[in-house]
């Protein structure tokens, strides 16, 4: 069963411009979200949430690239690691920051919860991730571990609700560390019910490429094979470009173009037009292992309603 969550904003401004403050009702997390501007005035309002224990997240821009980029740092006293990253760092210009109204992070804590957060925002994939290395994760008993997922799952849902979903892999999938081995797996959360995605194919000119449809548009899965000549002046035409240019679309020795990762397009249309080359209507080539296509299958489930 999927349970709902209720989740307090406190707007200090009145603005959602300002500085905002969340919680998970009945939970002890607490998140400060806070525009580089005002970043003097968290510690004349928000003393005992930033002068403790916790981890936080530079958002801003890359300069080469003009794409989103984000610092995932930790410290003991958040607000003089922060004071130090406004003297130091230049691209970012919002930062959250997660601590615990009982106080009761330690030093091994934030570590793991540092080294945790950097591995499940490379792995979502979805911003540039500034810290070039992955901190070695801090050796914790079992119950500590596993409190600190949970912090990690709410500091997900936290993040997500003040607009920043880099946490979020695309298709619902969370990593986790296992302890005996290190070793990184893939795995749907046991802290929640995952609902069953929609898994899709599309077949064109030979070319196959694999999708699922998630809440948010369609994830094409990496494996995907991308037909090679594109029209001139079609409307995804930049968005193609771009993602050769990323190396999301990559090309074999053969000359052959395929998704090297896996993306999150925001319609079926642009996940079609991109694998195509030219315009398409993604809802009625994308289809399941019927082969019924997305448009049948919308229209099937709006008639048993």
């Amino acid at each position: 069963m999927i349970l709902g969550k209720s989740i307090r904003i406190y707007l200090q401004e009145g603005s959602v411009a300002g500085i905002k403050l969340a919680e998970v009702v009945n939970l002890t997390i607490q998140a400060l979200s806070c525009p580089r501007v005002k970043i003097s005035d968290l510690n004349n309002n928000f003393k005992s949430q930033i002068n403790t224990q916790g981890v936080y997240f530079l958002i801003g821009t890359d300069d080469k690239t003009a794409k989103s980029k984000v610092y995932i740092g930790e410290g003991e006293n958040v607000w003089e690691r922060l004071k130090s990253h406004a003297l130091a760092k230049d691209f970012w210009n919002e930062v959250i920051l997660f601590t615990s109204k009982d106080d009761n992070l330690t030093k091994s804590h934030v570590k793991y919860l540092e080294s945790r957060l950097i591995d499940v925002c490379k792995n979502a994939g979805r911003i540039l991730v500034e810290n070039n290395n992955t901190p070695s994760l801090s050796s914790l008993p079992l119950p500590d571990r596993d409190a600190m997922e949970e912090f990690i799952f709410n500091i997900k849902l936290l993040s997500g609700t003040l607009g920043h979903k880099f946490l979020e892999d695309p298709i619902g999938l969370t990593t986790f560390i296992d302890q005996k081995n290190h070793k990184q797996q893939q795995s749907y959360s046991n802290t929640t019910e995952i609902k069953k995605e929609l898994e899709l194919t599309l077949n064109i000119k030979g070319r196959i490429a694999n999708a699922i449809q998630t809440d948010e548009g369609i994830v094409v899965l990496s494996g995907s094979q991308v037909i090679e000549t594109e029209s001139k002046n079609y409307g995804y035409k930049t968005l193609r470009d771009e993602l050769i240019f990323d190396n999301t679309i990559q090309r074999t020795q053969n000359g052959s173009l395929f998704f090297a990762k896996k993306h999150l397009f925001s319609s079926p249309s642009s996940a079609a037009a991109v694998i195509a080359g030219y315009s398409i209507n993604g809802r009625k080539v994308w289809k399941n292992h019927e082969g019924k296509s997305l448009k049948d299958i919308e229209k099937t489930e709006i008639i048993e309603q």
